[in-house]
């Protein structure tokens, strides 16, 4: 029995898989697949969400509820949800798995989409909101046309932290028998093949950063310059070379 991780990395059979057990291949696309409708859910709840609530400036006691959603025991909860769901859906495959798999996932991913949705949005400069209000913006037009663009790099900031969370977290999805990389780590510590386990880890942080490495550059092509400051740091560059130019032929016409 081989207990390193890169001997078994390296194996070409773990990553193809046999006709009996799931590759690499395959657990890396099932643990994408149940982070991405996982996020997919908590998306949908907390943007819009985040949105009203900070344009609003009001039931703001509902972000901070939300927060105390991070500190849920994902396994415990995950086992009590099991227990409740499993006898409505008896009877229709991984489904009877699924639904309490994504449940845990969407409340781990929901704290962090919408606190910096809200965040974003309330921390947008009061005068920016003043100016479009006196442009005779509606109330819409201000939300979507000032304070979202603003508020874009703190949304993303949320987004890429519940990404990292729920990544770590899908691995539960193998504790109640279905796939993703969590397979390798509670079929390798089960079993005692120490070198599969600490592979599937090592698995899962790679994938982490992965995409956490995909989200950065959407975020840079997709947010605004003028918001990040990148525009900023090239006015500023641009003024050093334009003033070390005007030095340099300053002197040049001194000597002269």
């Amino acid at each position: 029995m081989n207990d390193n991780v890169f001997v078994w990395l390296n194996d070409p059979q773990n990553w193809a898989g046999t006709r009996f057990t799931a590759g690499i291949v395959d657990q890396i696309v099932a643990h994408l697949w149940y982070t991405v409708i996982g996020l997919v859910i908590a998306f949908v709840i907390g943007f819009p969400l985040g949105l009203v609530l900070g344009h609003s400036g009001r039931a703001g006691w509902l972000v901070s509820l939300a927060n105390g959603l991070r500190s849920l025991p994902a396994v415990g909860l995950l086992i009590l949800l099991y227990v409740v769901v499993s006898p409505l859906i008896t009877g229709r495959g991984d489904l009877v798995y699924l639904v309490p798999t994504e449940i845990v996932l969407v409340l781990l991913a929901l704290p962090a989409i919408l606190a910096n949705t809200y965040a974003g949005v309330r921390n947008v400069e009061p005068a920016a909101r003043d100016a479009a209000h006196g442009m005779g913006m509606t109330e819409r037009q201000v939300l979507l046309q000032v304070e979202l663009p603003n508020a874009l790099p703190l949304i993303f900031s949320g987004v890429r932290s519940a990404t990292l969370q729920v990544i770590a977290t899908a691995t539960i999805a193998a504790y109640v028998g279905l796939g993703g990389l969590g397979r390798f780590i509670y079929d390798g510590l089960a079993s005692h093949r120490f070198g599969e386990m600490a592979g599937g880890a090592v698995l899962v942080a790679a994938l982490a950063l992965l995409v956490d490495l995909t989200l950065a550059l959407v975020q840079r092509y997709t947010v605004s310059p003028g918001v990040t400051g990148r525009f900023s740091r090239r006015a500023t560059r641009a003024d050093s070379r334009t003033a070390a130019v005007t030095e340099q032929v300053a002197s040049e016409a001194a000597t002269d």
